[in-house]
């Protein structure tokens, strides 16, 4: 199937998102589609699949003129959006999920159970993926649901199927299996939009690749014509320059120390020290336990033994606000719900952690909260209408510094960040990369959870690598001298080590 998209524009409330926006789809491609968050992606897509109608512009499938306005009228001509927030109901089987809306029926109406399960598993197999077609939803990995929902799309035909952030929480082997997947489906004739902020992948994965940059389109290129400063400077107007911007920094004392620390069936004799001006990062396959770590040293996942130091002096800390006044903060993974109160201002936001230091006697000072809002929307340089900006209505790095206002004005000891920069454009990673630098330099001991192994490479200063709840080891960015010294941290030796093995 091949799809052009001309000269599309779309506005909200007088905003408008889209204009001149445009993609060229061809036949048994792999087409990325990317630009930083709030570029009009997604709205692109919807606009296609007949979520959204456009108010001017053209799209041709086939030659021939269409517009969609349900997404049943595109997925009838086997047009399909995956979204990143997968549709799945999770007290309903695999089969049941597949079959959901399209049930196939006997005689008056009766369910054919055997019929479904037949053609469910017929589709899995067609995946090349083991997949029990009983099984509830609940109990698969993400993954799996990923595949599913794939399957889904393999009953009604697709020819095009569009894929929004796919790998954002699959580990390195479901990310594996997908790819593998995608390029069977690309060798069966389909094509595949393929939107994601993962560098590495588009260029392992793509055949050809579309830029948008605020709802205009920029060009498309063949992957081979192109390489990664290309497109990043087509992405957000200007040279990124350096991808992990150096810190110049001289490391303190140690500021936190964890000894033994085990939660029974989770995590097992933890141990590790951070010391003011450091980044230690921590990687390991999903599953490993890191976040779970994290979290109990902030007091929401009770342990079970051992031992918490802050600055040399025992401390046990049963809750987050306890860990806040001893000076530890922690900027979660999940920003949407965990992170962010999103149907709420930025000033509220960031109000909310900081009340200590904006009130006095339980009555807060409004022009403490104002200059401080002000403060942070300046010096992270939060993209907004200003501080009664609605949280959800913002793009996802400018979300994930609304995150870190909330935090670093606390003044913390130690910040703990789980996934910094997941769901997030190459643009607003450098930003983020940048505060993170300045937090070090100014003595904030740093503990940064990372799936992307790039990321953990360029902005650590050391790497504890965690499999299945123990510590596998400790690696040596190479930019600094310890006093035993350690293996280097390269990709290599952090998934050796990831997977249980030695170095």
């Amino acid at each position: 199937m091949q799809i052009v998209m001309k000269n599309i524009n779309k506005s909200f409330g007088g905003i408008q998102v889209l204009h001149n926006a445009g993609l060229a789809i061809a036949d048994s491609e792999i087409h990325a589609l990317v630009g930083e968050n709030g570029a009009g992606k997604s709205t692109l897509m919807k606009i296609l699949t007949g979520v959204y109608t456009r108010d001017s512009g053209q799209i041709l499938v086939n030659g021939e003129e269409v517009e969609y306005t349900h997404p049943k009228q595109a997925e009838a001509q086997g047009i399909v959006f995956i979204y990143q927030e997968l549709n799945v109901m999770f007290d309903l089987t695999v089969e049941e999920n597949m079959f959901l809306g399209k049930e196939i029926k006997k005689q008056f109406g009766i369910l054919d159970k055997n019929a479904m399960k037949s053609e469910a598993k017929k589709v899995l197999d067609r995946l090349g993926v083991e997949i029990p077609v009983d099984c509830p939803m609940s109990e698969l990995s993400v993954g799996q649901q990923q595949m599913v929902e794939i399957a889904k799309a393999l009953m009604v035909d697709a020819k095009v199927i569009i894929m929004d952030e796919p790998t954002a929480a699959l580990t390195p082997k479901e990310t594996e299996v997908l790819f593998k997947v995608m390029r069977s489906l690309k060798e069966k004739g389909v094509s595949i939009v393929y939107i994601s902020h993962r560098m590495e992948e588009i260029f392992e994965l793509c055949d050809r690749i579309t830029v948008l940059r605020d709802g205009e389109f920029i060009g498309s290129k063949d992957i081979g014509d192109t390489d990664m400063n290309d497109l990043v400077k087509m992405m957000i107007g200007r040279d990124i320059g350096e991808r992990f911007p150096k810190r110049n920094c001289t490391q303190g004392e140690v500021v936190m120390s964890v000894k033994n620390f085990t939660k029974n069936g989770v995590f097992n004799n933890v141990s590790f020290s951070v010391k003011a001006g450091e980044v230690l990062g921590v990687a390991g396959l999903m599953g490993a336990g890191r976040t779970e770590i994290m979290q109990s040293i902030f007091g929401n996942l009770p342990y079970d033994s051992g031992s918490l130091e802050i600055m040399g002096k025992p401390v046990h800390i049963h809750s987050p606000e306890q860990a806040k006044k001893l000076g530890i903060g922690f900027i979660t993974e999940d920003r949407k719900t965990e992170g962010l109160m999103l149907e709420e201002t930025i000033k509220k936001n960031v109000a909310l952690t900081n009340l200590s230091s904006i009130s006095k006697n339980g009555v807060l000072d409004k022009d403490k909260e104002n200059n401080l809002v002000d403060k942070a929307i300046k010096e992270l340089s939060i993209h907004c209408f200003g501080p009664s900006h609605i949280c959800s209505n913002l793009s996802g790095g400018n979300q994930q510094k609304v995150v870190f206002a909330k935090w670093i004005y606390i003044n913390p000891k130690v910040l703990i960040l789980d996934e910094p920069t997941r769901g997030v454009d190459i643009g607003a990673k450098k930003e983020i990369y940048t505060i993170i630098n300045k937090l070090a330099e100014s003595g904030v001991a740093i503990i940064m959870v990372s799936s992307e192994l790039p990321e953990v490479l360029g902005m650590s200063d050391r790497v504890m690598v965690v499999h299945e709840g123990r510590v596998g080891g400790f690696l040596d960015s190479g930019e600094i001298k310890n006093i035993v010294p350690q293996k280097q941290a390269t990709q290599e030796n952090v998934m050796i080590l990831a997977t249980g093995g030695t170095l």
